[in-house]
């Protein structure tokens, strides 16, 4: 790719872009949230056309009509927000728009199927389960071997495991090796700097449309790269902000659903950032869920600020907002946001009654809201006018965190706050959730990647198969005691299982 320019209006999102990926390489394409590294790889895949430069293919002029013509010529991209159809199987999902018939009739491609699952780590997955019955990391995994079962020859994986267990990683981590083996080109974007270090040959930064950096990743380390991709040092990727826990602002107590059957109980105080561990499935989401009304409860007291208290079978997200709770969905594409609507409407929907004036909207004051929140998280946008999914898969994460932080709850349920969010954002992501501690909010954090725990919790509790280890000091865990238990549900102290509440 030689100089690509895309403009969007008065938005450059390219600004003369070189990029050079060699078949048998895995070239890492790294930078923050609205660089162009999502709408470069919309280029090669056929999903935007450019303004200007030149692509070739295997040495030839490459210029699709679509993102058909790029999969037929060889290009498949594997997009961060999933793009599945749950009411149709694994297999169907699979081969959706490449079906094959005969007489009429579509045939059958399980061996296809199972081969592909296989060489993904899941055999056991059935063709014929309808993807609406999967959870978000198995339904990454579908995504995946739809795009191999296209025998492609340059594979792009936008930010492939961020929503995969560290099993489904290890075993995606295994794939891009065999198809580096067998001389494809694989273009790994991914905010997880770790990942491009363990996983990648080559690399390359952009930064506001342009190509900045780019090297040997055996040559470079996580932190040059992190400085690479903001143009300035990150002194300190967990920062420090003195807070002084209070009285407790939320106690869930015998806390039981479907997934939590022996009961879950913690509490969390006023300044106090509590870390919920373990691996997916293991209950994390379907507790904070459950505390705010998402997910039925079948038994348990939830006591919110105030001592308020409510069974929380009864629990609704209008109760749980009424009592100063709110959360931070993990799938921000489904319940975080509402993508047709405005940015503006997006951080104002959860007090929108602070905006109106005899049942009408004023949207003058409801614009300048969102333009303070815009302002506090960085949120990079034309307008706030602009619909919310006209905006990068981090900035819309940073408008469904903005509403939280307009709607002024007391306790905030944060489910993989930042999830898809670059590297610089996390630091300034973790900086403002100190800073909420710091004012006396009381804040859980779910959350599949330890560092993040460890580096800006003060208490920490481990969950396995719906159960919960003691909330201790985040001092008393280590990353290897953490997935003993995450694991195993054994303490490294006490090889008994051990469950709050």
């Amino acid at each position: 790719m030689r100089g690509v320019r895309k403009a969007f209006g008065a938005v450059r999102a390219l600004a003369g872009v070189d990029l050079a990926v060699c078949a048998g390489e895995v070239h890492g394409l790294i930078g923050e949230n609205g660089a162009g590294k999502s709408t470069l790889m919309k280029v090669l895949s056929g999903a935007h056309r450019p303004d200007a430069g030149e692509i070739a293919l295997g040495g030839r002029p490459y210029a699709p009509a679509g993102p058909a013509a790029a999969r037929a010529a060889g290009v498949a991209m594997i997009y961060q927000e999933l793009a599945l159809a749950p009411h149709l199987s694994v297999e169907e999902n699979i081969f959706l728009g490449r079906e094959r018939s005969r007489f009429g009739f579509r045939r059958r491609r399980r061996d296809a199927v199972r081969g592909v699952l296989a060489s993904l780590g899941h055999s056991e997955l059935d063709p014929d389960a309808p993807v609406s019955s999967l959870g978000i990391g198995l339904r990454q995994v579908v995504e995946i071997a739809r795009a191999l079962t296209a025998r492609p020859s340059v594979v792009i994986m936008d930010e492939p495991t961020s929503s995969l267990s560290a099993e489904d990683a290890e075993a995606l981590f295994a794939v891009v090796r065999r198809l580096r083996e067998r001389d494809l080109a694989v273009i790994y974007i991914s905010h997880f700097l770790e990942e491009v270090t363990r996983i990648c040959d080559v690399y390359t930064v952009l930064r506001d449309g342009r190509a900045v950096a780019s090297g040997r990743v055996a040559e470079t380390d996580t932190a040059a790269l992190a400085e690479k991709m903001v143009g300035r040092t990150l002194d300190e990727m967990y920062p420090r902000t003195p807070h002084t826990p209070g009285a407790p602002a939320l106690t869930v107590r015998a806390l039981r659903g479907a997934r939590l059957p022996a009961g879950v109980g913690f509490s969390v105080r006023r300044g106090e950032i509590l870390g919920i561990a373990g691996l997916v499935g293991a209950g994390r989401s379907e507790t904070v869920r459950a505390v705010f009304g998402l997910e039925r409860a079948a038994g348990g007291e939830l006591e919110g600020p105030g001592g308020r208290s409510v069974p929380a079978a009864a629990q609704t997200p209008r109760r749980a907002l009424a009592m100063r709770l709110d959360l931070l969905s993990e799938n921000r594409k489904t319940e975080g946001l509402a993508g047709g609507l405005s940015i503006s409407a997006n951080v104002t929907l959860s007090a929108l009654r602070r905006h109106t004036r005899a049942g009408f909207i004023r949207p003058g004051r409801e614009r300048r809201a969102a333009q303070r929140q815009c302002r506090a998280l960085g949120i990079r946008c034309r307008d706030v006018s602009d619909p919310a999914v006209s905006l990068s898969g981090g900035n819309q994460q940073k408008v469904a965190l903005a509403r939280l932080l307009h709607h002024g709850a007391d306790v905030l349920l944060l489910d993989e706050p930042t999830r898809g969010i670059d590297v610089g954002s996390k630091a300034e992501i973790y900086r403002l959730i100190r800073q909420l501690a710091a004012g006396g909010k009381a804040i859980v954090v779910v959350s599949s990647y330890l560092p993040e725990l460890l580096g800006i919790c003060d208490t920490l509790a481990v969950m396995h198969r719906g159960r919960m280890s003691a909330v201790r000091p985040v001092a008393a865990w280590s990353e290897q005691r953490v997935m003993l238990f995450a694991a195993s549900g054994r303490d490294a102290a006490d090889t008994r299982i051990r469950t709050g509440g």
